[in-house]
């Protein structure tokens, strides 16, 4: 492939218009000055929590890819990035977006320019900076009818501002695959991914040629009402809710609140979602939780050193007052599957160990002690497509 940062002087764009045919893997496209932002939470559900931490987390567009198909051998993408970064940490690699042309990773490129969000971890403030649009570009592609996808940074919010290409585009056919839709917290986000389509969602929904909606939100996966709601209402053929290590690492809820919450959460999703493949996903092996409650706390001697590092603050003697940790969490959560199987033949129950264990830390450690590396996330995502595509999720319909 040619360099993807040559001049394009000489081209003859076709500007195509950003449409939600155009979009996949978010649920709703806002108008703002500027251009399109994708959400992967629709207006309704947004309106309904002011949180600062989910307003950023669900307008990262993990997940969310343009999808076309198209003759075309060169395209660019003007957009508006916010970047993040933390005062005091070490700098953050610039996001990446991935081209895949007929399912296959084919170039990565970054754009320049863009918004700088600064936060401080010591006392929570964030300052915004304005910055310029950047545009990213790709040369040579194969001259001829191809499946052309640009996955968005997955840990960048990004607006679409126009996107042009050298031949005529059109949108892929709707529900032409079945839909796998994920909910999670920041390791099914993406944490500390490679790029964008090397989340373990993504590795898994590639192996299994399935169409993935997102919803793994850093720091977020809180069983909220209105995220129950956005997925009952979102039309899937495969379902998975990953429970359990925000609520410990946030100290949000005890043992007493834990099980109607999931039960409530549960309900929801089957409210429009009947009969599909529901599988709950309790946490993978993290050891300053597994014994230990939460709140998680930025480590300030690693913060001191330039390093981000994560540690538990709470007691595990008040785990018999109803404190939560990853242990408690996973036997309350086969218990509830358990129960709960008994009429509904569709719910499935996966240990998160089975993806990533306690052998798995000893060879793959978490390097901030709480968000999978790249490497981490393959081995999370390819155990994922093996064991719950060849199972829970084997035997489910055709798209409907």
């Amino acid at each position: 492939m040619d360099d993807p940062l040559r001049s394009s002087a000489d081209t003859d764009w076709i500007t195509t218009p950003l449409t939600t045919a155009l979009v996949r893997g978010a649920l709703g496209l806002e108008q703002t000055a500027r251009g399109l932002l994708p959400h992967r939470l629709p207006a309704r559900a947004r309106a309904q929590c002011a949180d600062g931490q989910l307003a950023m987390a669900e307008s990262q567009p993990s997940g969310v890819r343009i999808a076309v198909r198209t003759r075309a051998t060169a395209l660019e993408l003007d957009t508006l990035l916010t970047r993040r970064v933390y005062a005091g940490g070490p700098p953050r690699p610039a996001g990446l977006y991935d081209l895949r042309i007929d399912g296959e990773l084919a170039a990565q490129a970054s754009v320049s320019g863009g918004d700088t969000l600064t936060i401080d971890m010591t006392n929570g403030s964030a300052q915004h900076t304005p910055g310029a649009v950047g545009t990213l570009r790709f040369a040579g592609l194969p001259e001829r009818d191809k499946v052309v996808e640009i996955w968005l940074p997955h840990n960048e919010t990004t607006e679409l501002l126009a996107l042009r290409t050298s031949a005529p585009v059109e949108p892929l056919p709707e529900r032409s695959r079945k839909t796998w839709l994920h909910h999670g917290s920041s390791v099914s986000h993406g944490s500390d991914a490679a790029s964008p389509s090397t989340t373990w969602p993504a590795l898994a929904a590639a192996l299994n040629d399935v169409e993935l909606v997102n919803l793994g939100f850093g720091g977020s996966a809180l069983l909220d009402p209105f995220i129950a709601r956005a997925m009952r209402d979102t039309p899937a053929d495969l379902i998975s809710v990953k429970i359990g290590l925000n609520l410990v690492n946030l100290d949000l809820m005890r043992l007493r609140a834990f099980g109607p919450a999931v039960h409530g959460f549960l309900d929801t999703i089957r409210e429009g979602h009947t009969t599909a493949p529901l599988l709950v996903i309790s946490p993978i092996h993290c050891p300053i939780h597994e014994d230990t409650p939460g709140p998680a706390a930025f480590d300030p001697e690693a913060l001191a050193a330039g390093r981000l590092r994560f540690k538990a603050t709470g007691d595990p003697a008040e785990v018999t007052a109803g404190k939560l940790t990853l242990k408690v969490i996973r036997e309350e959560l086969a218990r509830i599957v358990a129960q709960r199987a008994t009429d509904d033949p569709n719910l499935h129950y996966l240990d998160g160990q089975e993806l990533y264990g306690e052998r798995d830390f000893m060879e793959l450690p978490l390097p901030d002690q709480l968000h999978p590396d790249a490497a981490t996330h393959r081995r999370i995502g390819e155990r994922f497509a093996k064991a719950v595509f060849n199972g829970a999720f084997a035997a489910s319909s055709s798209p409907r």
